[in-house]
């Protein structure tokens, strides 16, 4: 595959992600750091076989593994940030919010990396992010359009964060496969929600939580979901000019909305989510508004 379908099959991977994680912290783990233990204990699981299946090359500078472990760090600070935000949050307005970062990588690649953009993909990048905040917008009973308030500001850090991981994934991908790199992140990840989470008490919750078998299956799936997920995006940012694979990734709001939108329809009790007629028009307006950024990429 190209690198651009690549990163539209990534962006659908993590996207059902994404719903899968909203799910799993409203209404199935009791706290956020008892859906983070068992995570990093799946990440730390599956990033150890693999890094047993790719070594690291040998000859690897010490800057590279650096670059690669900083950008770990600050992608897994991004997702913690994220993740938390999910538990006060709508998925279908947490996640568009994030995902306006091609924006940040795109000015972050021009002087660090040295890539230049034609203006067509310049408006192409200002299309797909516009489209994203659009589908962020919540309508009030009012009919007034309202953000997200205290938790937007949470979420630009976010977006910062994992803008300039892309940044260094791409520099560090250069040198190493996108399996090394995703092993290292993963690394980084499982340790991250480890130090977080790895307390006594969240064992006694995770140990007194209702239909735990249930969780735990949905845990372990979601995880390996995400798993496909980074790798394709990590394909595809090593072969991709960032900045441009950074917007296709963008798109992920697109399909967390699709995904809600069917589960409400199809099991409506999956996730809590109430529309209307008009937030309906304003997130196909922004759906067409992706689409037609992501075709100028392709196209150019």
């Amino acid at each position: 595959m190209s690198w651009v379908n690549t990163a539209i099959l990534s962006a659908a991977v993590l996207g059902a992600v994404n719903i899968i994680d909203s799910h799993l912290l409203s209404r199935r783990m009791p706290s956020l750091r008892s859906f983070l233990l068992p995570v990093g204990i799946i990440t730390l699981i599956y990033s150890l076989v693999l890094f047993i299946l790719f070594p690291i090359p040998e000859g690897t500078s010490t800057l590279i593994l650096l670059v690669t472990v900083a950008s770990g760090i600050l992608r897994s600070a991004a997702v913690t940030i994220m993740l938390y935000t999910l538990i006060r949050e709508e998925v279908s307005l947490v996640i568009p919010v994030v995902h306006i970062y091609p924006v940040f990588v795109a000015l972050l690649a021009i002087p660090v990396l040295g890539e230049s953009l034609v203006y067509l993909q310049w408006l192409a990048v200002i299309i797909v992010v516009s489209g994203a905040v659009m589908v962020s917008i919540r309508r009030e009973s009012s009919g007034k359009g309202a953000w997200l308030g205290k938790s937007f500001g949470l979420l630009i850090g976010s977006s910062l964060l994992m803008a300039v991981a892309d940044i260094a994934s791409k520099y560090a991908l250069a040198y190493i496969s996108f399996w090394n790199m995703y092993c290292l992140s993963a690394f980084c990840m499982s340790f991250f929600f480890l130090l977080i989470s790895l307390r006594p008490s969240v064992f006694k919750e995770l140990h007194w939580m209702q239909h735990q078998g249930l969780a735990i299956s949905l845990l372990i799936f979601n995880e390996t979901l995400a798993l496909v997920g980074v790798v394709l995006s990590f394909w595809a940012i090593g072969r991709g000019p960032v900045s441009l694979v950074s917007t296709i990734l963008g798109t992920r709001p697109i399909f967390v909305f699709m995904f809600t939108l069917i589960l409400s329809c199809v099991s409506p009790m999956f996730l809590e989510w109430h529309w209307t007629r008009a937030i309906l028009a304003l997130r196909l307006t922004a759906i067409v508004m992706i689409v037609a950024g992501v075709a100028i990429i392709h196209l150019v």
